[in-house]
């Protein structure tokens, strides 16, 4: 076990940082489709941003979050308790530029694009393997025997999951972008 002589610095610094990143992301992304929904259904008031008639909408708030991190890490020298909060604006910058995805990949569309859910869906996974996967090092043969398995246990999983979802795309989408034809403009 590593001896540490400040209790405020993780273990695994990195390792820390990436799961900051992927909570401040995953609840984000929840909130973040749960407002959308919440809105587009009139169950609460319309939160979205209008200048002279445009919407703006929250990716541009993801971007310019992602722009000021980007500025803060390059050029401002930062403890530990710094970075973490960079993380977690980083987590959220990410989750709110990449909902939308799909409008800025095709620019335009429906918010409710297939291309926003698997982006997400690649870059949680992504952070979910820098903040959770074993460090290689310590890995030996069974690991990847069970990880072999387990490959195939979730490939297995997915391709059913795909199957099911494809059913339930065709039914809930169109219930969706007609909500999202009648919310607020």
């Amino acid at each position: 076990m590593e001896q540490r002589s400040d209790m405020s610095i993780p273990a695994n610094p990195l390792r820390h940082l990436a799961r900051l990143t992927f909570v401040a992301f995953l609840l984000t992304f929840i909130a973040s489709r749960t407002l959308v929904i919440l809105i587009m259904a009139r169950k609460m008031p319309d939160l979205f941003l209008h200048l002279g008639g445009t919407h703006v909408h929250h990716l541009n708030y993801g971007i310019f979050l992602l722009s000021s991190v980007a500025g803060v890490l390059l050029f401002a020298p930062l403890n530990q308790a710094q970075r973490s909060f960079c993380a977690l604006i980083y987590g959220v910058s990410m989750a709110l530029t990449f909902d939308e995805f799909g409008m800025w990949l095709h620019l335009g569309g429906s918010y409710w694009q297939r291309a926003s859910f698997d982006a997400v869906v690649v870059i949680l996974s992504t952070l979910g393997l820098l903040a959770f996967a074993p460090r290689w090092r310590r890995l030996r043969a069974h690991h990847f025997a069970v990880g072999a398995a387990m490959l195939l246990i979730v490939a297995s999983f997915c391709v059913l999951l795909i199957k099911s979802l494809s059913h339930a795309n065709d039914k809930i989408t169109p219930r969706l972008i007609e909500m999202e034809k009648s919310g607020p403009e």
